[in-house]
């Protein structure tokens, strides 16, 4: 990882990128089985990166144990994404050689399993046990630069700010939101939208999730640079929206 938290690529000739936000039902602090279920999301997406919700592989339980990215829950999601050529930007809690922990998003791809990103700004009910992440992170794909957050992140200026001065592409999060928020987090996009001058794809939560979530928002989306709707789900579970752009 470089100093500015970027994941390198090989450097490509750029052309369209298939971008997908999925909406996976959950079994709480069930991992091997959530990670099936993301498996079909990301054979049926058939895009080349697919994001899931903030902690959507145990669901957004505070107390889940951390997941080991050496662990044969994995394999079959890794699998998938040989099957597809995908990437898949999966939630969950890890930790790391010290012992510290975050909410993270995991890349997921043919060739295996690693952080990506470290949630920043983790809330103050999820700081009583998950440290900061470092800051702002890229991964590229395919020469595309997706800029990454982690749900409340998407509503910190600076944190904003910090990832459109890595020149992002895109903008990817995974979110938990009750469906109140809803409009909450249309606006975050249309923001995010400018100051990146940049697609956002944001992947929200469906049905029960964990810690007395009985409804979340759903309502995933891929967002132009303006801030328009260029594909978007409803509130049900298993759904899924795709968008290619350039």
């Amino acid at each position: 990882m470089t100093a500015a938290g970027e994941i390198e690529g090989q450097d490509v000739q750029r052309g369209t990128l298939s971008i997908a936000v999925a909406q996976p039902a959950c079994v709480a602090s069930d991992p091997a089985a959530n990670a099936r279920t993301h498996a079909d999301l990301v054979r049926r997406a058939a895009s080349r990166v697919v994001v899931f919700p903030e902690m959507s592989l145990t669901g957004y339980e505070l107390q889940a144990p951390v997941v080991d990215l050496d662990d044969e829950l994995w394999r079959p999601l890794v699998q998938a994404c040989a099957q597809r050529g995908a990437v898949a930007l999966v939630g969950a809690p890890v930790a790391d050689g010290s012992g510290a922990e975050f909410i993270a998003t995991v890349a997921v791809s043919g060739e295996g399993v690693r952080v990506a990103y470290r949630k920043a700004w983790p809330g103050s009910e999820e700081a009583a046990r998950f440290s900061p992440g470092p800051g702002p992170a890229v991964v590229q794909v395919d020469g595309w630069r997706i800029g990454l957050g982690i749900c409340r992140d998407t509503g910190v200026a600076e944190h904003v700010e910090a990832t459109a001065a890595l020149g992002v592409d895109v903008f990817a999060a995974g979110l938990a939101d009750v469906p109140e928020d809803s409009a909450v987090q249309r606006e975050r996009a249309e923001r995010i939208a400018r100051a990146c001058r940049a697609h956002v794809a944001f992947a929200s939560f469906a049905g029960p999730t964990g810690r007395g979530y009985e409804r979340t928002a759903g309502g995933s989306a891929v967002y132009s640079p303006a801030g328009s709707v260029l594909a978007g789900c409803g509130s049900g579970t298993g759904e899924i929206a795709t968008a290619v752009i350039g």
